[in-house]
């Protein structure tokens, strides 16, 4: 593994552009540049953009893909990177999709966001025939939906936010007195007639260092009562705001002077003790890396990179162990047309993050 340092000063430079409410940035001595095990075939056709795995007990590990362009959702071998099947065709019926883009797999229920028919559709795997389709109703609809985290409750409801990019009728971002339901947030619930969503409530700050100006990516942690949210574009101020499950902006801001290009993807290394890292994609065509956050201090650990992935929208993490992978997998796509994995193991070691107790 070898340093990638044309970081380190870029890092360096945006370390004294950070504003003067943050904490200071640590030493910055370049992200490290880490080999993935393999890519998915590539289709520039299919505009991917999200991805999630699941696992059973009997051993089917399955890696989901969202296709914005063609309107479906793609199912590869999540040790190998093998085609398993496509999914979904244009429309907005039960299984089709308008422009899919987040997905998130919990037990074996798969959420999918579609921006184009302003909706998130539930799925049943593996079948994944549809089984519920919410957001698009109502005089608080969902008006231009992009990514999602669902949290299991103790009560066995599924708890469902969903970012909201909405724009002016000039498609600007609206002034922050409007930016009030960036985030829509939703109860999934399955009852005797069948699944059930209602919606509970929307938020965003319209004020100060919280307002979301650009969001996709969100993503939560239970354990310290903690909502990401990724803003794209903030000019010299992009960065990741920490909110709480109450709805409103902690006052903290994650990675203000790393970014270099878009925050996006997030994901979360969760140990049972309460530590870990959090991992966020700085989104670039020419350069793309990943960078590493405490998960307790959110303070900044370090990036890494690699010489062929890059213009990474989503990622995600498993833990769970499979053939190839011992200590699970850490998947990125790969410039709109494909997905690559990494070994987490080797990813954690890279970027000094230690891992979990087995």
């Amino acid at each position: 593994m070898r340093r990638i340092t044309s970081l380190a000063a870029a890092l360096g430079l945006a370390a004294c552009a950070t504003l003067d409410t943050d904490p200071p940035l640590p030493t910055v001595a370049g992200a490290v540049q880490v080999a993935e095990r393999w890519h998915t075939v590539r289709d520039e056709g299919d505009n991917i953009d999200s991805v999630a795995t699941w696992h059973t007990a009997e051993g089917r590990h399955w890696l989901l893909a969202t296709a914005k362009q063609t309107d479906r959702l793609l199912v590869f071998d999540a040790a190998t990177g093998a085609p398993v099947r496509k999914v979904g065709e244009p429309g907005s019926g039960a299984g089709q999709f308008d422009r899919p883009n987040g997905v998130f797999v919990i037990d074996d229920l798969a959420f999918v966001v579609e921006r184009n028919n302003r909706r998130v559709q539930l799925l049943q795997l593996p079948d994944l025939t549809s089984l519920l389709r919410f957001g698009s109703d109502g005089e608080d609809a969902l008006r231009k939906p992009y990514g999602l985290w669902v949290h299991k409750l103790a009560s066995g409801d599924y708890r469902v936010y969903v970012t909201d990019n909405y724009e002016t009728a000039d498609e600007r971002v609206p002034p922050p007195a409007e930016l009030d339901r960036r985030v829509q947030q939703f109860l999934v619930r399955r009852t005797d007639e069948g699944w059930t969503a209602v919606r509970e409530r929307s938020f965003g700050a319209t004020e100060g260092a919280g307002v979301l100006h650009i969001v996709e990516s969100i993503w939560g942690d239970p354990a310290h009562g903690r909502l990401l949210i990724a803003d794209e574009e903030q000019y010299r101020q992009r960065n990741i705001k920490v909110y709480g499950f109450d709805g409103r902006f902690t006052g903290r801001r994650v990675g203000a002077g790393v970014f270099r290009f878009q925050p996006e993807g997030i994901a979360l290394y969760a140990c049972a003790d309460g530590s870990g890292a959090w991992f966020a994609t700085d989104q670039g065509k020419q350069e793309n890396f990943f960078h590493v956050f405490d998960r307790r201090s959110l303070d900044y650990l370090g990036s890494f990179g690699s010489a062929t992935v890059l213009n990474t929208d989503g990622i995600w993490m498993t833990q769970t162990a499979m053939p190839g992978f011992d200590h699970g997998a850490f998947y990125a796509v790969h410039d709109d047309g494909n997905v690559a994995a990494f070994d987490l193991g080797r990813v954690l070691d890279a970027v000094g993050v230690a891992r979990c107790a087995p």
